[in-house]
């Protein structure tokens, strides 16, 4: 019982982690990548749709995205939404290929990307935390339900503040890397 607790922990933190390398994913640095747009919904048919389910996204050129719509009459839609992005970026239509040129990012920007990346990190510090919490809950019920014994209950805990000191350090390490990667011209 008390290894299905720990095991749930490990799978908890993981999700965290994964949904921070998502997340830091969608952050710019100095070259394009196509997961930048991960987060841009476009109205198809009255229907919130990644651009990736209605346009093929590629790289040309480090500093530059393009992406072909499938259907010609659905460029000026993908214009919109990321114009209406958080991205500050200035898309280019011709007909049905959207060009999407990314200028060199100052260092002020850089520094608030990497601000942003900091955020995400300690977001999923707290998700870990509470995973410790959670595990720490089902620790207690089971010792206050009879089904392990004080001593095996504290061996759990010793090695569940173990699994979380190993998946925040993940975490910062995560961080730590994506956050060179911004800063680096």
């Amino acid at each position: 019982m008390l290894e299905e607790i720990l095991e749930e922990l490990r799978a908890a933190n993981s999700k965290a982690h994964d949904a921070l390398r998502r997340e830091l994913s969608r952050l710019r640095t100095g070259r394009a990548n196509p997961s930048m747009l991960d987060g841009v919904r476009v109205d198809y048919y009255g229907t919130p749709t990644p651009i990736a389910s209605m346009a093929t996204v590629s790289v040309p050129e480090p500093r530059m995205l393009q992406i072909k719509v499938w259907e010609r009459g659905q460029a000026k839609y993908v214009d919109k939404a990321i114009r209406e992005s958080d991205l500050n970026i200035n898309p280019q239509v011709d007909g049905d290929i959207i060009r999407i040129p990314l200028p060199p990012l100052t260092e002020e920007r850089r520094r608030e990307i990497a601000k942003s990346a900091k955020k995400h990190g300690e977001e999923t510090r707290i998700a870990i935390r509470k995973n410790r919490k959670d595990a720490k809950d089902m620790i207690d019920a089971a010792i206050s339900d009879g089904d392990t014994s004080e001593d095996e209950g504290d061996a759990a805990w010793k090695k569940a503040e173990e699994i979380v000191a190993a998946a925040v350090k993940t975490a910062d390490d995560i961080v730590a890397s994506k956050e060179k990667e911004i800063m680096t011209v």
